[in-house]
């Protein structure tokens, strides 16, 4: 069985660094592991030390059990539409302006594309653990939301409402009667545009029995996954780690954990400097001392209102892209609930 891990959270907190992490550390504990990314910034092909990443997964030449790829969301949509549409609707709304611009502008399109070539790969089982790098939009929890929406968008009572009746009636009433007039209102206009639309409108609902259903199978995907939200002490941050507790269990399990990212070591809320320092120093240490406190509390705050299970992942001067760097940095000494999180020696493939 192939274990699914979810990390999620706001944009800019280094969710891709610790969604790489984790999975060198999965490779390492002898599981066969991938990690995928929407991420436009190739950051993860970075964090991973590789030069370029594509959409199918490729081994790591350093790691034998770890591979790794970027989804394209672009390409995502258009094998959604191949996928459940008849060859030649498929076709037309692969090459369709709108449907192109839906992919591109729809605010949960590349959290839905990300979600279905996510499950593809948890359903074909082959690897232990697959690591998925949700993208940030609407804070992540877009991700868990997006097959609903897509099914909402393809079947919603506008889209039912423009284009009519049952399918099959309502594309012979449309050859027959309302292309002809839209032609006529397309040369008043001197464009084609409302036929293109309306054409659009009808090859789109033909997708809603095979989005409704995909939705259904990614929701139970998800449900059975283990989630980690990823956060800094920062404000923003902490408030959309917030929404996961106020929204996630309505679609996918509670947070396993949550990861504060970039944490200042607790020694330092004590630190102080010896007697003749410059008025700089004793100044530039009380400003660290007071941020290290400053985010020891958020911490307990946190999981003091959510029981939430907080670990904390150490501040990084340097970008990690070394892979003993990236194992340690979710290793032992993180505290990490890898049991809770179904990766441990019994998620081994026999």
């Amino acid at each position: 069985m192939t274990t699914t891990l979810l990390v999620t959270g706001a944009g800019g907190v280094g969710k891709t660094t610790i969604a790489a992490a984790m999975a060198v550390h999965s490779a390492r504990l002898g599981l066969r592991t991938l990690v995928v990314t929407v991420d436009p910034a190739r950051r993860l092909a970075t964090a991973l030390g590789l030069d370029t990443l594509g959409t199918e997964p490729q081994p790591h030449t350093e790691e034998p059990l770890l591979w790794a790829a970027m989804l394209d969301a672009g390409a995502s949509w258009k094998a959604v539409a191949k996928r459940h549409a008849d060859p030649d609707v498929a076709e037309r709304l692969a090459n369709n302006e709108f449907f192109i611009a839906a992919s591109q502008h729809f605010p949960a399109s590349q959290s839905y594309a990300a979600a279905d070539s996510a499950v593809t790969f948890v359903q074909a089982k082959a690897w232990d653990v697959v690591v998925v790098d949700t993208p940030p939009s609407g804070g992540g929890i877009d991700f868990f939301t997006a097959p609903s929406e897509m099914a909402d968008l393809v079947g919603g009572r506008l889209l039912r409402w423009i284009t009519g009746g049952p399918i099959p009636g309502r594309r012979l009433f449309y050859d027959r009667a309302a292309r002809p007039m839209l032609r006529v209102a397309g040369s008043i206009l001197g464009s084609d545009l409302l036929e293109r639309v309306s054409e659009f409108l009808l090859d789109l609902r033909t997708t809603y029995d095979g989005v409704s259903r995909r939705g259904r199978e990614m929701e139970r995907v998800m449900s059975q996954a283990a989630t980690v939200v990823v956060t800094t002490a920062d404000p923003a941050p902490v408030q959309e780690a917030v929404r996961f507790y106020r929204e996630l269990p309505a679609v996918a399990s509670t947070p396993a954990a949550v990861i504060f990212n970039r944490a200042l070591p607790d020694i330092w809320i004590e630190a102080s400097t010896p007697d003749g320092s410059s008025p700089e120093l004793r100044q530039l240490v009380e400003w660290w001392s007071l941020e290290a406190q400053r985010q020891h509390d958020v911490r307990r705050e946190f999981s003091s209102r959510h029981g939430a299970n907080v670990v904390t992942v150490p501040w990084s001067p340097t970008p990690l892209t070394d892979l003993d760097r990236l194992a340690a940095l979710v290793g032992r000494d993180a505290d990490l609930p890898w049991e809770s999180l179904g990766i441990g020696p019994d998620s081994v493939s026999t």
